[in-house]
This record gives C-alpha cells, structure tokens and sequence, in this order.
C-alpha cells in the first residue's frame, strides 16, 4: 500500500468521528427514516427536529469556516457548476423508497450492524455492490448517460457553483460573502425557531445531544479533510460524512487491500460501526438478529439495492447530501433531500398497503 502520513492522520481522525458518530446514533436512535416514519404514522415530530438541528449547526459552522477561510468549500462534490436535478430527484426517490423497506437508510444499516443487526448487514453489503455498480460498473453507463442529458451547466447564468449565494450573487449583483452571512444567519435562526418552540423537544436531552453532536462532526469532517488533508503535492478531496459511496470503497478496499488507499470515508464507516458496537455492548442491548421470512430478507435486499443505485445518483446519502451537502447551501442537495423525503414517504404507504397492487390502487381512491 502506499498511503502517506496524510492519508493515514484523515484516516485515523475519519475512525474516530465515525465512531462518535455511531455511538450517538446507537445511544439517541438517531434516524431519518425513524422521523420521517414518526411524522407520517405518529405525527411526531422530535426525531425530525433532532435531525434539523444537526442541518442548523453543520450549516452555521461549515460556513463559518468557508467565510474564514479554513476550508473552501465551492471544491466539494456538492457545489459543482453542473446541477444534476434529473439525478437528484431519481436517486432520491429511490433512496428514499429503499431506506424505508429496508428499515434505515445507509448510516442506520451501519449502526444496526454494529449493535448485532445481520439483516442490516446484508443490506451494507447490498448497498455497496449496486453503488459500486452504478459509480464505475454496469449501471454506471446508464448513470454517466442520464447525467450528460439532464445537467443543467450554471455557468451559461454566470453562476460559479450551484450554491445558493453564487445564483442570489447573479440575479442581484450583491456581495457573495455578505449574502452568504445572511443567509446562513436566516437558515440557521429559522431552524432553531423551528425545534427550540417545541416544548417536548426542549425536554429531550437525547435529541437535542444528538442533533448538536452530528451537526459539529460534519463540520469537524470539512477541517479534517480541508486542513490536515491539506498536501501541497496530493490534497485529500474536500468531504465530510456521508455512507453510500465510502460503503462500496468499503468493501473494494477489504477485496483489494494490497492495491488500495484508505480515506475518510472508508474509516469513518468503521467507525460508525465500531462505535455502535462499543454502545450496544456497553447498555447490554448487542443481540443477533436475522431475517423473519423470506419476504422480509427480499425487502432488505431490495431496499438495499435501491439505496445503493440512487445514493450514487443523488451524490449522497440523508447524511451525505442531507447534512454534509445541504451545510455547503447547494440547490442540488436541496433537490435531493425532498426527493428523499418523497420516496420515504412512498415507501411508508407501500408498507403500509402491503403489496404493490394495493400500493398503487390507494393513490387512486376516491375521497
């Protein structure tokens, strides 16, 4: 292998906020698809503030440390000058579906793993080979053809990147860095106006911990990779956390250990694990469990799938795109998100309706 000592620090810093993070999601049931599912079927709606308040915190810090320049973050992945929608959306829809018919999108598969979980391994393991499959195999021909037909090239607007200050910069001719500071402060006080206005919210220690601690390991993730990755000669990529394409250079990485790098994405997925682990063995709440039947083992497999095709398509994950891309202000993370939002709510009403004649037949009922 020929990892330098960079790669090595981001890797090892990757582990630990992995771990921290699988420990907070294991010890608060930290879950997307749990707080979409709480809303729909309960009207509940703490998980989903939890959830917010992580976005809140991950955008004020983030932006706080691209404003004083730590970290650039127009060279992410997510603030690009071509907005895929076309992906965005499509992968979103299937993200969304395949996380809610599996029982938790890619970072809950890892923590449930952790805490003993075989069914969510098999969907790891899933969601890693049709991620690889759709980022370099088969499924990435029909990918890379879908893009070059659908993406949308900003800089014919006089756009830079897709983020939101650059397109407000455009159409307004304002300063980029004082729109970026408003909106930043607007975005950020609306969401605490949001969660901190629920009395029950205020009373949940363990959601309020949970939404404060993910939103500042996004942030730490950016200064991992955007400083001490920083190498004159071999710059680590600017990332932070997300858990569909680091699941597959997960498993290409134990395959081919000898030929290839680890990187943050690849340690922090261990880490997630490892910190689930430590927390379930820790509260005495590690248990095996596996499939009840054999429509409960096709589910997880076909939610896995699912997961692993639009994860790649979307450029993320509910944390990838979800938190880490909307904390750069991308319209394309924005666009992906609801797209996720929708297809969890899809796969919610196909739960509930049992199979896909029934699924299809309640759109049409009359009132």
């Amino acid at each position: 292998m020929l990892e330098t000592t960079t790669a090595y620090t981001v890797a090892i810093c990757g582990f630990f906020v992995g771990t921290i993070f699988g420990a907070t999601a294991q010890k608060t049931n930290f879950c997307t698809m749990g707080a979409i599912s709480d809303i729909v079927l309960m009207q509940n709606w703490n998980r989903f503030r939890a959830w917010m308040l992580a976005i809140a915190i991950s955008v004020a810090l983030s932006q706080i440390f691209h404003l004083t320049g730590l970290i650039n973050l127009h060279s992410s992945i997510y603030l690009t000058k071509n907005l895929g929608w076309f992906g965005a959306i499509l992968g979103g829809l299937l993200f969304g579906f395949g996380m809610t018919i599996s029982g938790g999108c890619g970072n809950k598969a890892l923590v449930r793993a952790g805490a003993g979980n075989l069914k969510s391994l098999i969907v790891i393991f899933t969601m890693g080979f049709f991620a690889y499959m759709t980022l370099r195999g088969i499924i990435g021909v029909i990918r890379v053809e879908i893009e070059k037909k659908t993406s949308v090239d900003l800089s014919i607007l006089g756009a830079s990147t897709q983020g939101i200050p650059e397109l407000i910069t455009v159409f307004t001719n304002s300063a980029p860095e004082a729109i970026r500071t408003l909106l930043t402060v607007g975005v950020v006080c609306a969401i605490f106006i949001f969660c901190f206005k629920n009395s029950e919210f205020r009373n949940s220690a363990d959601n309020i911990a949970s939404g404060v601690i993910i939103g500042t390991l996004i942030s730490i993730g950016w200064l991992i990779t955007g400083v001490l990755g920083y190498d004159e000669f071999e710059p680590t990529p600017l990332t932070s956390l997300t858990f569909v394409n680091p699941t597959a250079d997960s498993l290409q990485y134990l395959m081919t250990f000898t030929g290839s790098t680890i990187n943050f994405g690849i340690a922090s997925v261990a880490g997630v694990i490892f910190g689930s682990f430590i927390i379930a063995k820790s509260r005495g709440t590690f248990q095996v469990e596996g499939f009840s039947d054999t429509l409960d083992m096709v589910r997880h497999l076909t939610g896995g799938a699912a997961m692993g095709i639009g994860g790649i398509m979307a450029l993320g994950c509910t944390v990838g795109q979800g938190i880490s891309g909307i904390s750069t202000l991308s319209v394309g993370s924005i666009i992906a998100l609801l797209s996720i939002f929708a297809g969890g709510y899809l796969g919610i009403k196909y739960l509930e309706e049992g199979n896909l004649n029934d699924f299809l037949k309640s759109f049409y009922k009359k009132p």
